[in-house]
This record gives C-alpha cells, structure tokens and sequence, in this order.
C-alpha cells in the first residue's frame, strides 16, 4: 500500500491496538483508533481503589507482565524502556502446591526478563495511542463496518449511528466484530457481517477468548510466608497465578508498609459464569483457596 496515502481505522486500544497504530503512524500512516473505553490499555488494563484512610492503591488486573522472545519486538521494546514507559521487573518467581502447602521451583532472578509499563501496565497503551498520526478515539464502539466496493473503502459508524468516516484499511484487534458475542453485550448485530468473507470467518474461530477471574486485594504489611512476589498455582481448581503488584518498578503511590496482590482464577473457573451477585461468592472462593489471608478492601473483575 501507499502509505503516503493510507488512511488505516484501529479497532481496539489494547496492546495490540496501540502498538499496531504507532508502528503505522511512524510509516506515515494516518491512523485513527477507536475503542469503547474511556481510556487506553484493554488487559493491560489499571484499576484505581481509594481505601478508607484516602490510600490510593492501584492494580495491574489486566497482564501482569510481558516477555520478549523476538530480537525485532525487543528493538521495539528497547525504545520503550529508552522513553521510561516500560521497565524490568526483576522479580523472583515460583510455583505453590496447594496439596503440600509449600513454594517449589524457584526462578532466578533475571533468568527471564519480565517487562512492565511504568507506572501501570496501561502506560504503554497510553503513550503509543498519543504519538503523532495517531488520533484517538475513546469511548466509541463501532457498530457496522460495511465495505464500499465502488470506493474501494470501508466506511465505518458508531453503535448511535453516528459516521466514523471512510478508510483504506481496517485492522480489528477484537474478534467480537464479527462474533455474536458482541450482540450478547449490546443487543446489535456484530459491526462486520462474517457471511460476506468466509475464509475470514474460519480464521475469526480460531481465535481463543479465555476468560478470567482477577481478585485485587491489599495487606496491611509484607506477606512474611510468601518469599517470591510471583508464583503459578499446582493442584488448585480456581486458582492459575498470583502477582504482587506493589513489587513491580514505578509504583510510588503504595505505601512502604503495605503490599497489593493481583490472583488470577484459570479459565475452566471463569468459563462457568458467575450469574448476578454471585459475583461476591466467587471472590470468596478464590480467596479461601489462596491460603494467603487478606484485608479488607477486595474487589473482582471477570475478564471475559
């Protein structure tokens, strides 16, 4: 493509998103990226909690972390730990079984280095979708995405209808476009009618969507039985990874005293569905199975 020329519609401000519109707007691309939230980030996503005493505490409830195994996504990565939006979280890890009670398999630190976004993990996702040639747009969904052959664009609209404009090219970085699942959260038909491109159609299904339970919950003090600040659960039904957030490099707003964990419940838990408020008893669950104890407040997000 022309690239002088192009104009590109990003659908998502996710980390795939983001990073897809900063690498073409620094090919001269003009890039134009929507997303139904009100800011960037997707699961890199940051939730702010104020505690009862004013203490702000902030949870990474999204991805805790990325590794880079590609010496072009590391030059890329590079520039972003050469702009302070990313740092190395050089933390030990290890795996805890449930049935024994004890941390076993011990990581070095350092063996593997695991990046994250300063000061959030939605850093990242902010700062790329503000570079030049990039203009975006939160906080609208796009509702139809139709195909104008005489133009050879697509022309797109919000979920009220209003025009988005035309566009050369169109990247999707979520497969509810062309999934009913997004009529199950909007009650509309999905934006891009997937009976018009069959073999994209097979391709869509080939994309997993694994949901996933994120408990956030803060301590008073360091967990003194805990000697890792991130480790993946053996033997436990609900319970897949626990991070503590507080640990990682940039996070100036938590209290020397206190720590923030982050536990993630494994798919087959989430795939069953908590229905209305039985959203509070799986909280529980999760947080029993942990065996960390915990103060008060909690909260529990199900990533779908």
């Amino acid at each position: 493509m022309t690239s002088a020329a192009a104009k590109v519609a990003v659908i998502g401000g996710g980390i795939s998103g983001a990073v897809c519109a900063s690498l073409l707007a620094g090919r001269g691309v003009a890039v134009t990226l929507f997303d139904s939230g009100r800011g960037a980030g997707g699961r890199m996503a940051q939730r702010r909690e104020v505690m009862e005493d004013g203490t702000e505490l902030r949870f990474d409830h999204g991805a805790p972390y990325f590794t880079v195994t590609n010496d072009e996504v590391a030059q890329v990565v590079g520039g972003w730990e050469a702009r302070g939006i990313v740092a190395e979280w050089k933390a030990m890890f290890a795996c805890f079984d449930r049935a024994t009670g004890k941390f076993t398999d011990f990581e070095k630190e350092g063996s593997t280095k695991k990046y994250v976004g300063v000061p959030g993990m939605n850093s990242i996702c902010k700062s790329l979708c503000s570079e030049d040639g990039v203009v975006a747009k939160f906080g609208v969904t796009v509702g139809k995405m139709d195909w104008l052959q005489d133009r050879s664009s697509w022309s797109l609209a919000s979920l009220d209808g209003k025009d988005l404009g035309n566009f050369d090219y169109v990247v999707a970085t979520d497969k509810n476009v062309g999934s009913p699942r997004f009529s199950g959260l909007t009650g509309r038909p999905p934006p891009l009618d997937l009976s018009l491109f069959p073999r994209l159609s097979v391709m869509v299904q080939d994309i997993p969507v694994r949901p996933c339970f994120a408990l956030m919950v803060a301590f008073s003090e360091p967990l003194a039985m805990v000697p890792v600040h991130g480790f993946s659960f053996n033997n436990s039904d609900s319970l897949s990874w626990a991070f503590c957030d507080s640990s990682k490099p940039g996070r100036a707003c938590v209290p020397p005293n206190r720590q923030s964990w982050v536990l993630h419940s494994t798919a087959e838990y989430a795939s069953k569905g908590i229905p209305g408020n039985r959203i509070e008893h799986s909280t529980t669950n999760i947080h029993e199975s942990s065996q960390m104890g915990w103060c008060f407040p909690s909260h529990c997000y199900r990533w779908r």
